[in-house]
């Protein structure tokens, strides 16, 4: 008796499991709807999906989305698309709105941006819906040296044809912010640019900025323009004061060297009157030699004091004496 319950219960308990794992292979409720929704899906097919790791719901109710809307599409396709770690409902997605707008988009183009890491579906929808893109605030200086600062607001549309490989709203910017700036900077005055601030978007959207990218300019528009500082007059002072420091280094240059010079030139003088004192001293030591010598009588000797004096004398009136000029005789 005990023996039959064992066996029964084993019985039951691999029949359990067998119906487990045919419930988890076989969808049968996900089968039931693609029947109902005339998508044509074998359960071999769902066995082979849960064997090949692909989730059948990521596949099947997608199909059977696309198929109501009219799109041939087929399961290896999306399976495919599955395994390759694409996001099967962002681009049936996409196809079903490129399809309702008349934008031509087949799958292998949607399958192609979407592992490319785009966005599908939003791009179809930027395709249908332009974007506006704000540019940050842009600063430039117009040649009378006024800065300009601009705020512009970009018009954008993906191109389809170029998600794969264009660049992103980074290099729009980018171009667009390179644009406002050459406007500006070869503007002739501030005040042309803020009367008339069209023109900035009007040269700037001739240029071309949306080549090699993955989106197409429609329009750009200043939103706003601000007068920032006057960096003309800021550069001239910077450059007065940069002349005015070489000019006192110049000065306190040539200060130095006159000093240096007059330092020489008292030198010399001070040399110059070593050697007159040394030439005086010399002096009686001729006369005596002169004396002796015979060369030198007494009233030769009384002319020469005469002369001593008197050119003594004529010092003392001019004030040319040791005391300096303009000094006044001792004893007057």
């Amino acid at each position: 008796m005990e023996q039959m319950l064992l066996t029964n219960a084993i019985l039951i308990f691999l029949a359990l499991l067998v119906l487990g794992v045919v419930g988890w292979a076989i969808p049968v409720r996900l089968w039931i709807e693609a029947i109902s929704a005339d998508v044509k899906v074998g359960i071999g097919s769902l066995v082979g999906m849960r064997l090949r790791k692909v989730s059948p719901p990521a596949v099947v109710r997608p199909l059977i989305t696309a198929t109501k809307a009219g799109l041939d599409l087929n399961t290896n396709a999306l399976e495919a698309h599955y395994l390759a770690g694409g996001r099967v409902d962002r681009v049936v997605g996409a196809l079903i709105s490129a399809d309702k707008a008349n934008i031509e988009l087949t799958f292998n183009q949607a399958a192609a941006i979407d592992l490319a890491g785009r966005d599908v579906f939003e791009a179809v929808q930027v395709s249908v819906n332009p974007k506006v893109i704000n540019t940050p605030k842009v600063a430039a200086m117009a040649k009378d040296g006024i800065q300009l600062i601009a705020v512009a607001r970009v018009t954008v549309r993906a191109n389809i044809n170029r998600l794969v490989g264009g660049a992103g709203e980074e290099t729009i910017l980018a171009r667009v912010g390179e644009g406002i700036v050459s406007t500006i900077g070869s503007a002739d005055s501030h005040k042309a640019v803020l009367e008339n601030p069209d023109n900035i978007s009007k040269t700037v959207l001739s240029k071309g900025l949306d080549s090699g990218t993955a989106f197409e300019i429609l329009s750009i528009d200043i939103a706003d323009v601000d007068v920032g500082k006057n960096i003309g007059a800021e550069l001239q002072t910077d450059q007065a004061e940069a002349d005015k420091r070489v000019a006192q280094a110049r000065a306190e240059e040539r200060r130095a060297m006159a000093v240096a010079t007059e330092q020489e030139m008292k030198a010399r003088v001070q040399e110059m009157k070593a050697e007159v004192v040394k030439a005086e001293a010399q002096v009686p030591l001729a006369l005596a030699d002169a004396f002796r010598s015979g060369n030198l009588g007494v009233m030769d000797f009384v002319k020469y004091r005469n002369v001593e004096a008197d050119t003594d004398m004529r010092k003392a009136i001019a004030g040319t004496d040791e005391d300096g000029p303009g000094s006044t005789p001792q004893g007057s």
